[in-house]
């Protein structure tokens, strides 16, 4: 019998071993993978079908977005409220996404309704209509958001800091505008979908309570045919082109009490060799809620509610993002203080305790991160889609285990230069 008089022993996150579960591979007749993570946990089921169509992809602006949510709305048969009902009836969840590199559509369920699921999700997948009714709802729905979010000093900062950091034209930096929305045509909508969401594109993840017949329905429902033909998708090329200037100053609401203040520049992207370093680094600086941002500029200072920094995991390249929130009498010192710890982190050598403190925090969100089939198949699709095995996993487990703090003094030193970043202030 235990002992609960005897408080239990600590033991760091760093000194567990931290493992990823691996995934077993199955291969649809026409060639489809689907990567598959099993557990018995809950009776709930997680699939993802993720396609190379996301706004790197499109011809024109919000090509991609609107053919990927578009895709829900009516198919040949049956029409928007009609699919949107026949998944509610089984409280499933069906969600669509698009990003730089990828489109995705993910349905969440009951093991039990997988299979009065399927046919549903086969019409979406393989027979949306593109109606001229849905796109001119879909535009006048998205003309109003946008309309709204205008008015928002830190929905504005957000587009223009990363169309500063990358170029108007680049798609990391393009933003959605009136002009565009109207701009949509379903011909295009349709043409992008007959290119991207093809058979050969396709790749397939699941987790959760599987069915026993797993792998034969979605061979039943996707992978007897050779759907919307073979495409061979070719990534353009597209050159980062960054504002010269680098201080702006952006009035968008005269009767705001608050500011939106973005700090930013260019880091390498996953591949190089500083990117788990600086995940290390920037955890301490500003990516935690116990990081040097929120002590001195939330606790101390008391100039926001919250502050962080973000590394950017974009595909081509990568970012460090500083965003927060502070009252307009006190955006520009809020600047300086951010500054002062980037200064401190180049002149200073963290000490023990806090390096300690933030490898406990790392192993440990990470452990949390890998607390069920569905957050462990996200990690893998991760890696899947950006070309990386589990070496990459562990390499980054070591690195926040045995990084020095000489080491983050250097990148402090390279990287923290006040002239190399981005300043931005809407208010």
């Amino acid at each position: 019998m235990i002992n609960r008089k005897i408080a239990p022993e600590i033991k760091d996150a760093v000194d567990f071993e931290v493992t990823l579960k691996p995934y077993e591979k199955f291969t649809l007749d026409n060639g489809i993978p689907v990567y598959v993570i099993e557990s018995d946990e809950q009776e709930t089921l997680q699939l993802e079908m993720v396609f190379p169509a996301g706004s790197w992809y499109e011809s024109e602006n919000l090509i991609a977005s609107a053919s990927n949510f578009l895709m829900k709305n009516g198919t040949g048969k049956h029409s928007a409220l009609e699919i949107n009902e026949s998944i509610d009836y089984y409280g499933a969840y069906l969600n669509r996404s698009c990003h730089h590199e990828f489109g995705t559509y993910t349905l969440h369920c009951l093991t039990k309704s997988f299979s009065a699921l399927l046919p549903t999700l086969q019409e979406v997948i393989l027979d949306p209509a593109f109606s001229e009714e849905e796109l001119a709802l879909f535009q006048q729905n998205m003309k109003q958001r946008l309309a709204v979010n205008l008015q928002k000093c830190d929905f504005v900062a957000n587009r223009h800091i990363d169309k500063y950091l990358f170029g108007e034209f680049h798609p990391y930096g393009r933003v959605s505008s009136m002009e565009a929305y109207d701009a949509l045509q379903t011909e295009s909508l349709r043409a992008f979908y007959q290119q991207h969401y093809t058979y050969n594109n396709c790749r397939i993840f699941v987790a959760g309570k599987l069915p026993d017949q797993l792998i034969p329905q979605l061979n039943q429902f996707f992978g007897t045919t050779k759907w919307n033909g073979e495409a061979t998708i070719i990534k353009p090329e597209i050159s980062i082109m960054p504002a010269e200037e680098k201080k702006f100053r952006i009035f968008n609401d005269e009767n705001g009490v608050q500011g939106a203040v973005r700090i930013a520049r260019h880091f390498p992207n996953r591949y190089h060799p500083d990117y788990p370093k600086m995940m290390v680094l920037n955890t301490i600086f500003g990516g935690y809620f116990g990081s040097r941002l929120m002590s001195n500029i939330r606790e101390d200072k008391g100039y926001t509610y919250g502050i962080s920094s973000q590394v950017y995991n974009f595909r081509q390249a990568s970012a460090i993002n500083i965003h927060t929130e502070a009252g307009r009498d006190v955006c520009e010192a809020t600047i300086e203080e951010v500054y002062k710890e980037m200064r401190i982190l180049q002149n200073e050598v963290v000490d023990q305790e806090e390096m300690a403190l933030v490898r406990n925090f790392m192993i440990g969100s990470i452990l949390g991160d890998l607390d069920g089939a569905f957050q462990i198949i996200q990690r893998w699709k991760n890696l899947i889609l950006n070309d990386l095995d589990e070496n990459y996993f562990y390499n980054n487990i070591r690195t926040i285990k045995t990084i020095s703090a000489e080491e983050l003094h250097v990148l402090a030193k390279q990287y923290f230069k006040p002239e190399d970043w981005y300043e931005l202030v809407v208010i």
